[in-house]
């Protein structure tokens, strides 16, 4: 894939704070897609070690809509920026780039283990990286960063609204019936709906989509250093 970086990341944590609030408005929350014009949709994760300085980024392509993998990439980086919360991304962005960069395969929509615009300042791991890129991107959450919501319904496909500061910043969606919901978010370049169709339609039977389920699969092999496994 060509990922365009737009900054560097030696920065502090205040520039970091700073260069946020100054991308978020180029984040596009539109247009809507047609999954039946998908073919080809991709999920990134990161794995770390407890102890280590390194970082385990894989991106795993799946054929739309079978969600067979067409295509794994893993990379390797320092984590050279600190864990602080809200700024992750730049903690991440290295090894998810250098993964991004050996996708062969004409990804359609990327779908991130990652908050989106659900973030103090519009800019979760899902959006920044979606700035890098020409296709659009989305943010699935595990767990809720900011916002408040009302609990969705129990069946599989309810949703709610998640609220930050009066901004609709994401959704909160049951993939599965009784289970946890999920939180999804615009990353770039598609619409919320949109984004909570494709994570719905990639969750055919388990919480988190077959993109987070995959790529988090891959990450722990390069991990553990089974990166002949990844092709």
């Amino acid at each position: 894939m060509e990922v365009n970086e737009l900054h560097g990341y030696d920065l502090s944590p205040s520039e970091a704070r700073e260069l946020q609030s100054g991308l978020s408005p180029r984040i596009k929350t539109e247009p809507s897609i047609d999954l039946d014009a998908v073919r080809f949709v991709a999920g990134a994760d990161v794995s770390t070690e407890a102890g280590t300085n390194m970082a385990y980024a894989t991106v795993v392509v799946l054929e739309f809509p079978g969600l067979s993998v067409a295509e794994e990439r893993g990379f390797s980086a320092p984590l050279e920026f600190p864990y602080v919360p809200g700024l992750l991304s730049f903690r991440e962005l290295p090894s998810v780039v250098g993964a991004l960069r050996e996708v062969e395969s004409p990804v359609d929509v990327l779908v991130c283990d990652a908050h989106g615009t659900a973030h103090p300042r519009r800019l979760g791991l899902a959006s920044h990286v979606g700035l890098f890129l020409d296709v659009p991107t989305i943010g699935c959450a595990k767990t809720k960063l900011v916002g408040e919501f009302e609990e969705p319904g129990e069946e599989k496909g309810s949703t709610s609204e998640l609220v930050d500061r009066g901004d609709v910043v994401g959704k909160v969606v049951r993939t599965r019936s009784g289970v946890t919901p999920v939180y999804v978010s615009v990353g770039n370049g598609i619409s919320l709906e949109s984004s909570v169709e494709l994570v719905l339609s990639c969750s055919p039977q388990y919480r988190l989509p077959e993109t987070t389920r995959k790529a988090h699969e891959a990450a722990n092999r390069l991990r553990r250093g089974e990166a002949d496994t990844l092709f």
